[in-house]
């Protein structure tokens, strides 16, 4: 259940979906970008934002994203105006320079976000620090909390996640039906402009000669993601980065919220019983809402999805 109302016109799952991308702008947003290194000689595109606070939020966003998506700068605003700073950091060729590693981002990229983190807690003294991730950006931080359960800092409060493929085979087989071609396409043009640019890069390692055999996110990991990332093939992936599974594990108040009319997930993205088992996790199912989309009207121009975010961590 959920308090959210949708706009009479926007009780379609793919309306909600297309509408924000397509129409919404978000003006007024100023970053400051800051460059960081990780572990493995490679680096992250930070995008700060300030509002001299001394709590902050970290953005994730989601697949094919980065930090001037409209849903971030949504978030970024909404943070401003709840009193908070916050950091949209970009996956890694997501910023707009080709990471150096001969890698890609992953559902299962949760190292990286720890590298954000990790740069944040040496560098700067905030009392406070909570997680928003969308879809991706979701899967990864609920991976991070999960898996760093035993060491997690405690300035580290509390998470909101939105549309999240939490069972990423389920979810990558949707994305493939006819229905939601259009989703699919673009997500694949989009990804082959990644290999491209790795290619001239790593021309032994990356080759987009078969590339138009690549019909959906079976063929594209199978092919990049899996080998790229020492996965054995595309199920493998799947099955270990899925967060679902690990749910119970998170030890901090946790929100996900995913919409029922979401055309990129099944029953199965919706972890009724896993939340269920955990106390700290509460999960949130509108009617509508689509993938990242929760679409209002008003004066702010925010959405009901970042105002109910900071509802959850003002809490």
């Amino acid at each position: 259940m959920s308090e959210y109302q949708s706009p009479r016109l926007f009780r379609n799952g793919h309306l909600q979906s297309i509408y924000p991308t397509l129409c919404r702008r978000v003006g007024g947003i100023d970053y400051r970008r800051e460059r960081i290194p990780t572990p493995d000689d490679d680096f992250l595109d930070l995008d700060w934002r300030s509002v001299q606070s001394d709590r902050l939020v970290i953005i994730s966003h989601g697949l094919e994203g980065d930090s001037s998506r409209a849903y971030v700068k949504g978030m970024v605003k909404a943070a401003g105006g709840a009193g908070y700073d916050a950091l949209a950091w970009n996956f890694r060729g997501c910023g707009g320079t080709p990471n150096r590693q001969p890698r890609l981002y992953h559902s299962g990229s949760y190292p990286d976000l720890n590298t954000v983190i990790e740069h944040v807690i040496q560098h700067y003294d905030y009392r406070e620090i909570n997680l928003v991730g969308f879809s991706m950006g979701g899967n990864i931080s609920l991976l991070y909390l999960a898996h760093h359960r035993d060491k997690l800092y405690p300035r580290i409060k509390k998470c909101v996640v939105f549309s999240v493929p939490c069972d990423l085979e389920a979810s990558s087989i949707q994305i493939g039906k006819p229905a939601n071609m259009i989703y699919m396409k673009r997500f694949l043009r989009l990804l082959h402009e990644k290999i491209r640019s790795k290619k001239k890069l790593f021309p032994d390692l990356f080759s987009d000669n078969d590339y138009k055999l690549i019909k959906n996110f079976y063929d594209f990991d199978n092919c990049y993601t899996a080998p790229l990332h020492g996965f054995a093939d595309a199920e493998d992936y799947w099955h270990k980065c899925s967060s679902k599974q690990f749910i119970p594990q998170i030890r901090i108040p946790t929100l996900l919220i995913n919409a029922l009319d979401d055309p990129f997930l099944t029953p199965a993205c919706f972890p009724y019983d896993e939340s269920a088992a955990n106390l700290k996790f509460t999960l949130e199912t509108p009617e509508h809402g689509g993938h990242v989309g929760f679409v209002t009207f008003n004066r702010e121009n925010l959405y009901w999805s970042e105002k109910r975010a900071f509802a959850f961590l003002k809490n």
